[in-house]
């Protein structure tokens, strides 16, 4: 059969269409450019400390989930604490107190009672809270321009965070000063307890559990805020007898309560027994694998502070830790620190300095350790408070750490 010269024509053009409509259908649209990611939100203004924790509190109380709840209800604050050392502070207190006040005088529903054994067994509501120096703008290493409050209200009856609060304050007026039994304390090491409260307050929104290991705690928790009520106000003996019973209590063995035991001795001036509650003091931040000790130095030397009150205890802190290190027969590296006042050229060579004479103390103490130590330095880099005061607030930041490393390095080694 012939097809005439025109259709033929007209199929092929037919065809190459449909294949090109084909083609077309086939082919993907070109894939189209992710949206710009949103520029994150500003960061919160800070205002005055008093306007801040007002801010806070209002929002905390007057924003409960109180469904359910009795028309009265047992409030009670489990001290608050700054949100990176575990502290109470001068400001922690001021804190707590304007607080008692404004529920007192605004929130009658809430009925405020003593910290304690007898109010937590009733499962009441339990206030907790964090104070932290913070760089406002969030930059890592950033100075710290601002303090961030976080206000929490517990349900110890249904375990659950009911209310939050949270706040900037400029810094301005704020006395961070740690109170008595915390500015005496000589060793600072990572705490479960002091960590669950921690998480209890920032880590959690309204409706979750209660962080269960500060569940757990919370007895403990109050016969240690009886020590430490105790020790502030001069009552050594009765500081004592409440650690006692908190080291007897289930999860009683926490740094607090160990700290608690040995300055409690010394102040009693039962030396013996304090130092062997050091020795226990140290055990436990050598099982944590790292603890730092506060001992004080002169400006720009390796040479322990003039004041002889506050380094009297330095000679039998350093016997101590050497005897437990070598008894446990580990090694150890020993992190020299400094705060960012100076060059940080400055600062390290200075803290690798105070590394090296704090190994040499503990190595003359037992000379089983040579070899098994070794000194370094971080400079200012490794900061715990980092408000750049140089005054009690932030002692920590110029600590001695000591870290259990694996044996076998280098003998007698000194790093910067």
């Amino acid at each position: 059969m012939k097809i005439p010269r025109g259709l033929l024509g007209l199929m092929v053009c037919v065809t190459c269409s449909s294949l090109s409509g084909i083609a077309h259908a086939q082919t993907p649209a070109p894939a189209q450019a992710p949206p710009a990611a949103a520029a994150p939100p500003p960061p919160p203004t800070p205002i005055p400390f008093d306007d801040a924790l007002l801010k806070a509190a209002n929002d905390l109380f007057s924003k409960a989930n109180l469904n359910g709840a009795p028309d009265k209800l047992t409030l009670v604050i489990d001290p608050l604490i700054d949100g990176v050392t575990g502290a109470q502070s001068n400001a922690t207190h001021l804190e707590e107190k304007r607080i008692t006040d404004l529920v007192k005088s605004s929130y009658p529903r809430f009925q405020v009672a003593r910290f304690s054994s007898d109010s937590v067994a009733k499962s009441p509501v339990v206030l907790i809270g964090t104070f932290t120096a913070v760089n406002n703008a969030g930059v890592a290493g950033g100075a710290k321009d601002a303090y961030r409050i976080c206000l929490a209200l517990a349900d110890m009856r249904t375990k659950t965070i009911i209310s939050k609060g949270v706040a900037r304050a400029l810094p301005q007026g704020i006395d961070p000063t740690p109170a008595a039994f915390f500015n005496d304390s000589p060793v600072f090491a990572k705490d479960a307890s002091t960590d669950s409260y921690i998480k209890t307050c920032q880590g959690t929104k309204v409706g979750d559990n209660v962080d269960q290991a500060y569940a757990d705690r919370i007895v403990v928790a109050s016969l240690v805020n009886d020590g430490i009520e105790a020790y502030d106000a001069g009552r050594y003996r009765d500081a004592l007898d409440a650690y006692q019973s908190a080291l007897k209590t289930p999860g009683g063995e926490q740094l607090r309560v160990l700290n608690g035991i040995y300055l409690a001795n010394i102040k009693l001036h039962r030396t013996r027994v304090a130092m062997a509650a050091f020795g226990k003091v140290i055990d436990y931040g050598l099982a944590s694998d790292k603890l730092a000790v506060k001992f004080l130095f002169r400006p720009s030397s390796t040479l322990f502070i003039n004041d002889r009150s506050l380094r009297a205890p330095y000679d039998a802190w350093l016997e101590t830790i050497a005897e437990r290190t070598a008894a446990k027969q580990g090694c150890l590296e020993v992190v020299g620190h400094t705060s960012a006042t100076g060059l940080p050229a400055v600062n390290d060579r200075l803290s690798a300095l105070r590394g090296d004479y704090i190994k040499d103390r503990l190595e003359d103490n037992e000379k089983s350790l040579r070899g098994r130590l070794i000194a370094t330095g971080r400079g200012s880099r490794e900061m715990i408070v980092g408000t750049g005061r140089d005054d009690a607030s932030d002692a920590l930041d110029r600590r001695v750490e000591f870290k259990v490393s694996p044996c076998g390095g280098a003998p007698g080694g000194r790093s910067t």
